[in-house]
């Protein structure tokens, strides 16, 4: 599994003009699901998300996680092309993203437990939906992790 986290100042989610899911300031996290993704995977990047300090405190130090942010929200969007592949040619190869009737319920216990571990409402694009995506990215600040390449330091 990957995923996209990027710090906002707001961020929205409109399908068809119609707009879907709104924050104000949180996190904005994209998911891309594979075949061999476990509930391992998601547990492993729920606790990361909900302990990344990465919002200022009084002193203005990236040492905050979401959960001890005021009124912070959080909006995931799948998005199969975080799997692509481009090792070859110049047309990215999708072939390591799962099909929905896989993706589907790993990205749905994804954001069933993200909701448990931080206590927020998780706000959600919709699975497969041509989604227009808006964010005001924060600092910026953008991470990136990947659960099968799990870093030790």
């Amino acid at each position: 599994m990957r995923i996209v986290i990027q710090r906002v100042l707001s961020a929205s989610v409109d399908i068809a003009g119609v707009r879907k899911s709104e924050i104000g300031q949180g996190l904005m996290i994209l998911v891309g699901v594979c075949d061999e993704d476990t509930d391992e995977d998601i547990e492993y990047l729920c606790q990361k998300v909900v302990k990344l300090r990465i919002f200022d405190d009084s002193e203005g130090v990236m040492n905050l996680p979401v959960t001890e942010v005021a009124d912070s929200g959080i909006l995931v969007v799948s998005q199969f092309t975080l799997m692509a592949s481009t090792k070859k040619g110049n047309r990215p190869s999708y072939i390591h993203a799962s099909r929905p009737e896989v993706a589907i319920p790993v990205y749905e216990r994804f954001v069933s437990r993200l909701g448990e571990l931080s206590g927020k409402k998780i706000q959600t694009g919709v699975f497969g939906a041509d989604m227009q995506v808006s964010l005001v990215n924060d600092g910026p600040v953008t991470i990136i992790m990947d659960s099968h390449l799990r870093e030790s330091f």
